[in-house]
């Protein structure tokens, strides 16, 4: 059984990337996946990374429970929209508190090289944009996707990472929008 993480990193639990976290959510438990969850924005966490990481900032009981589910699982959703070419400031915040060193990955002594702590993992995310995908990716180089995908994930050994990209939505129709939440839910019920 294929043990899946979706990780909800939109801070408004009545956007559509709510329904497209539910819709992912129906199709892998249609296809008979253990599921675990994370809806960033209902965490208790301060997510500024004080210190950098000079100083290790103790980490909340919400953020000791995610990292276990992050342990837990095979398989990382990821769900967010994308603001101003990035990630949400709170999913933001999530990943620089939890992504740490001797959790996600650990420099080497005395080298510029590093182990990778995710390695066995796979990941696949899903954002929303209110431009095309491949405006996005040609005009602005993609960023967000740049960022969780390469300087995140497989810096932390989770690959390989599959991105799907959904917009532009802003001043979609309801039908389109229904299409593509059936579009997400394949993507859970094959397990991707």
């Amino acid at each position: 059984m294929k043990k899946i993480l979706i990780i909800n990193g939109h801070p408004n639990k009545d956007s559509f990337n709510n329904g497209l976290f539910e819709a992912y959510k129906k199709g892998a438990l249609t296809a008979g996946a253990s599921i675990k969850e994370i809806i960033v924005n209902d965490l208790k966490f301060n997510p500024n990374l004080q210190f950098g990481f000079q100083k290790r900032t103790e980490l909340e009981p919400d953020l000791l429970e995610a990292w276990e589910k992050i342990k837990w699982a095979d398989h990382l959703v990821w769900i967010h929209p994308v603001w101003w070419g990035g990630l949400p400031a709170i999913t933001k915040g999530f990943i620089d508190r939890l992504f740490l060193p001797g959790f996600a990955f650990q420099y080497r002594d005395n080298s510029l090289w590093w182990d990778k702590l995710l390695a066995g993992k796979t990941a696949h995310i899903i954002t929303t944009l209110d431009q095309p995908s491949w405006y996005y990716r040609f005009a602005f180089g993609r960023p967000s996707v740049n960022q969780l995908k390469k300087s995140v994930l497989e810096f932390c050994g989770v690959k390989p990472v599959k991105v799907t990209y959904v917009g532009p939505i802003k001043n979609t129709e309801l039908s389109l929008r229904k299409k593509w939440l059936v579009n997400i839910e394949k993507l859970g019920e094959n397990l991707k």
